[in-house]
């Protein structure tokens, strides 16, 4: 049964993904019409970083609530979709904070966007411009099945990498993340736990489908009102 049951939402998972990422390919969403505050000014800023393979369109769901909500939401175009190592990304992160000059910002992120979210956050020039992090099944620990993938892209998730061993040493910003992550992720068998950040793990299975869970919505409305009810 249990088995079973996590072969349904492997399934699942990948028809969500698969549906998002056509959606994301015709898409003419402008990102400019996000960066505007929505309905009700004055909210905490958002900026969004998709994980690997994925452009920012595949998280429209979310940066339409979240603006609708009132936020601005901000993407990183250059980033694409999200192949380039993670210092490169965040290198990409830093220049837009800096170059809108944004501060008070949370950042949304799903799987390799939550590892460049903290390694900005830990190391990066425009670290002082991030209060909080929500990361959606984000690899910190890595994933064993990397090692066995092919291309330098999708290893970089190996438990022995470089990058993932210094983000892992990095330990103060945790009190600053919130990870969300499915009871069964396909991905990242060992989870997305993080120790001394809020950990939030959703009963349902997918990597990819948990971002349109409402537990996880709900998690991503709550820390970004904790941060508005505090900008000054």
């Amino acid at each position: 049964m249990k088995l079973a049951r996590q072969a349904g939402w492997w399934i699942a998972d990948y028809l969500y993904a698969g549906w998002w990422q056509a959606r994301a390919f015709f898409s003419r969403a402008d990102p400019r019409a996000f960066a505007e505050p929505g309905a009700g000014s004055g909210r905490a800023p958002i900026l969004v970083i998709p994980g690997v393979y994925e452009p920012w369109r595949f998280m429209l769901p979310l940066i339409r609530d979240l603006h609708g909500r009132g936020h601005p939401v901000h993407v990183v175009d250059p980033l694409r979709s999200n192949r380039m190592p993670v210092p490169e990304g965040a290198r990409l992160v830093d220049e837009y904070l800096e170059a809108h000059d944004l501060s008070g910002v949370m950042i949304v992120a799903h799987s390799k966007g939550g590892l460049i979210g903290k390694q900005v956050m830990s190391f990066g020039a425009s670290a002082r411009r991030v209060s909080r992090m929500v990361a959606i099944s984000t690899p910190f620990g890595g994933s064993r099945y990397a090692r066995f993938l092919l291309g330098a892209t999708l290893r970089s998730f190996s438990p022995d990498n470089t990058t993932l061993a210094r983000l892992a040493g990095s330990l103060e910003v945790n009190t600053r993340i919130v990870s969300v992550y499915p009871r069964f992720d396909p991905h990242i068998p060992e989870g997305s736990e993080l120790a001394g950040a809020r950990n939030v793990r959703v009963e349902t299975g997918g990597h990819f489908r948990i971002l349109a869970h409402p537990r996880a919505i709900a998690e991503v409305r709550r820390a970004a009102d904790w941060r508005s009810a505090r900008s000054p």
